[in-house]
């Protein structure tokens, strides 16, 4: 399969205006757009923040997305388990903050969103390149539950791209895995569960 498509930038904000509907490349997402054309679909979904939820969960990655989040219990490619900041303090609040900060650290990333257990940061998709526009980001969301001593959390691409005849899309590159394993280490918590090893796709 050919990828010169690659090097051709892609704002999907601009001309995505036919919803995907039921369609297979947005099966399991939310508030969904798409614009495609023979060789490829661009699906971009906008409805999976913790606001857009009615069960006020996290939502899971859906196996037409890229990402990984700790709803995903049945989605094992896409599951990622909680952390406890226990290894740091326990205190909830200290720990809060200690993840606000190390979030600020990840270049590109700005928090947009944050309250005493909520913080929502967007920060520019890598993989597959060139995706711009609201589009082209990444958001990652952290929840603190104070009573269980964890934090959990949701990274994913809001852009899959599927090149036909793929019904899976082009890979993120596992970096919204690494993005929290990176902030994860720079906190020296703990996951309270085998670590997620990754996608093999390309």
């Amino acid at each position: 399969v050919g990828v010169g498509w690659l090097s051709t930038t892609i704002d999907a904000s601009a001309v995505q205006d036919i919803p995907t509907g039921n369609a297979a490349t947005s099966a399991g997402r939310k508030g969904c757009k798409t614009v495609t054309d023979p060789t490829r679909t661009v699906v971009t979904c906008r409805g999976e923040l913790l606001e857009d939820q009615a069960d006020g969960r996290l939502s899971k990655i859906s196996a037409t997305a890229n990402g990984v989040s700790t709803s995903s219990v049945k989605n094992p490619s896409r599951f990622s388990p909680p952390w406890t900041y226990l290894t740091e303090t326990n205190n909830p609040r200290v720990a809060w903050q200690s993840l606000i900060r190390a979030v600020s650290t990840i270049p590109g990333t700005e928090i947009v969103k944050l309250t005493d257990t909520y913080l929502h940061a967007i920060t520019p998709t890598q993989y597959p390149p060139g995706l711009s526009g609201e589009s082209g980001l990444d958001d990652i969301e952290f929840v603190l539950r104070a009573d269980d001593n964890i934090v959990l959390f949701r990274s994913a691409s809001r852009t899959s791209v599927f090149i036909y005849p793929l019904t899976q899309p082009i890979s993120d590159q596992n970096t919204n895995l690494k993005r929290l394993q990176k902030i994860r280490s720079i906190l020296g918590w703990i996951e309270l569960g085998d670590a997620q090893q990754g996608s093999q796709r390309l």
